[in-house]
């Protein structure tokens, strides 16, 4: 690239695309960042994995483990006290930061895995029966895929696919002509894992519940890197992970519609979702306790909520917009690398798309990219990601996937760009 057009990408990177005061890309808020990896200082673009954390998150948790830890609604001495207010207003920042009606409606799991299985165990086996339509999209991560089949094998219910264009799009036509009567959830990404395809889900909500079916939103790869309202985009269920977010692992959330949740039995049962315990019948909790049975994830659901916070301090639209300038100035970059092939390419790809890349290099297979990269401190993922539906109908066994976070700088895309260019020197 030219200078003055490196300048220029440069300064968008720092700069809120849609206004407002300069992006500061708070790297030096994340310990880890700082510590070099064979030599060279780390480059993270393994966001889209697991994200790393600020010293907002640890603070907040290591504050809580010193200060407040006990068991949650049980104890009436002190701690007990402070814990349960603690963890209880986590789940109301967490409602806050997704625009639910209240905290009722966020119900606290290991993470966005849990929550699709605890919707299809819960309100697909209440709700769904033979024949009928269950319908997913070929972008869909595992985790978006199995629990259906595992519900159509125990049900007799219908699982139908609803296919992408070669640009990596969804197919929106095919997708509502796929909609009748028989439908009854829909489940699909919101960000795709492998091609940061955003897809419109306020105009897929309307479309399934024109026919009278439920929507369900994998959100991972959308809450920490746009503003998302799941009131207003219309949907019935939204899951996501706190470590995707900046926050830590074994937490994560479903929300779910008040009125969905109440109708819904228990995922588990235990302790804490009940209000009486007989040997001849159970009284259950209302919704969000009914299905959090044992002891639940009480330093997370700290951390995750100081993860909301940051998040929100931040600015969700400036982190957006500093993301996709990223992505562009990336696109230039790579463009520049022979044998590399963007994969999910087409017209505009830039367009709407979130801070996430997947490509392959003539005659190197993605893990041994990866591995010379790793040896230049450069972190990347190689492999199907846990969507190889989605590989086959793209016609490759794997790819390297860049994903960017809203620690990254321009700086690190030169060191991946240089890092793929001595991939090149090694494999010929």
């Amino acid at each position: 690239m030219q200078a003055s057009e490196t300048s220029k990408t440069r300064e968008l990177s720092g700069t809120a695309a849609v206004g407002g005061p300069p992006y500061r890309a708070p790297r030096e808020e994340f310990p880890i960042l700082s510590r070099p990896v064979n030599g060279r200082p780390l480059v993270w673009l393994d966001t889209a994995a697991t994200a790393q954390k600020p010293r907002r998150v640890l603070d907040a948790m290591r504050s809580f483990s010193e200060t407040r830890y006990a068991n949650v609604h049980r104890g009436v001495h002190t701690l007990g006290y402070a814990a349960t207010q603690a963890y209880e207003e986590a789940r109301l920042r967490v409602a806050q930061f997704i625009g639910a009606s209240g905290a009722d409606e966020v119900i606290f799991v290991r993470g966005a895995t849990e929550a699709i299985n605890l919707v299809a165990a819960s309100f697909g086996r209440s709700f769904i029966s033979s024949g009928d339509e269950i319908i997913v999209t070929e972008l869909e991560h595992h985790s978006n895929i199995v629990p259906w089949q595992l519900l159509r094998e125990s049900t007799g219910a219908v699982l139908k696919v609803a296919p992408i264009a070669d640009d990596g799009t969804l197919d929106l036509v095919q997708l509502e002509a796929m909609l009748g009567s028989r439908t009854r959830l829909v489940a699909v990404t919101h960000v795709s894992n492998v091609l940061g395809t955003v897809l419109p889900i306020a105009t897929i909500a309307r479309m399934a519940h024109a026919v009278g079916a439920h929507l369900l939103v994998d959100g991972c790869q959308a809450v920490p890197h746009r503003f998302v309202d799941v009131q207003a985009i219309g949907a019935d269920f939204y899951a996501f992970s706190a470590h995707k977010m900046y926050g830590p692992t074994g937490i994560g959330v479903l929300w779910g519609r008040r009125e969905l949740l109440a109708a819904m039995p228990p995922y588990q049962g235990g302790g804490e979702m009940i209000a009486s315990v007989t040997f001849e019948q159970t009284t259950l909790k209302h919704p969000p306790h009914r299905f959090e049975a044992g002891t639940p994830p009480i330093i997370e659901a700290n951390g995750l909520a100081a993860a909301c916070d940051y998040l929100t301090d931040l600015g969700l639209a400036r982190i957006c917009g500093h993301e996709a300038a990223l992505r562009a100035y990336a696109l230039e970059g790579l463009a520049t690398v022979p044998g590399l092939r963007v994969i999910g390419a087409g017209g505009n790809h830039e367009d709407g798309r979130a801070g996430i890349i997947s490509f392959t290099m003539d005659g190197v297979h993605p893990h041994d990219v990866a591995t010379v990269l790793d040896g230049s401190g450069i972190a990347i993922r190689a492999g199907h990601h846990c969507a190889q539906p989605l590989m086959q109908r793209l016609s490759v066994p794997a790819t390297a996937r860049v994903s960017f976070g809203l620690y990254n700088t321009t700086e690190d895309v030169d060191a991946l760009v240089a890092g793929l260019g001595e991939v090149g020197e090694v494999f010929g």
